[in-house]
């Protein structure tokens, strides 16, 4: 089996800016964040894509990234959210454990909405990361 950096995130073996985690899904800060806030809702358990996750699962973990995306938006003030979900290389998937991004949007920020732009992200600091996670949580 490959190692997946979700997965360690998943058993704590990796670090993370966790914002909210129950028994099916867990909700953390993105590493390299198109905007503070820029969150990640990954399945616990491993699928690839969403072709492999069970509909229930996927259901529920959406009812957390709507919970999510409500507290993003208050604590990071954005102006929108993206929510956005890849499957497969042309789709831009590029960790392979099923994860939904939760990006907080503002006028003016640059983020591209279409295309291959994930690349385009510097890495933050674990304490911008922690700071903003407490700020979220607060609204979750």
């Amino acid at each position: 089996l490959v190692q997946c950096i979700f997965c360690d995130i998943v058993k704590k073996k990796t670090d993370a800016s966790i914002i909210y985690e129950d028994d099916k899904v867990l909700a953390v800060l993105d590493i390299k964040p198109f905007n503070p806030g820029h969150t990640l809702v990954i399945s616990k358990e491993h699928f690839e894509n969403i072709y492999d996750i069970p509909e229930d699962i996927i259901a529920y973990l959406y009812k957390v990234v709507k919970k999510v995306a409500i507290a993003v938006k208050k604590a990071v003030n954005a102006e929108g959210i993206n929510t956005i979900q890849s499957n497969e290389l042309a789709g831009n998937q590029g960790i392979f454990h099923f994860h939904t991004h939760v990006i907080p949007r503002y006028f003016g920020d640059k983020l591209s909405n279409l295309g291959p732009v994930w690349e385009s992200t510097i890495e933050a600091r674990r304490e911008e990361l922690k700071e903003v996670a407490e700020r979220i949580k607060r609204f979750i």
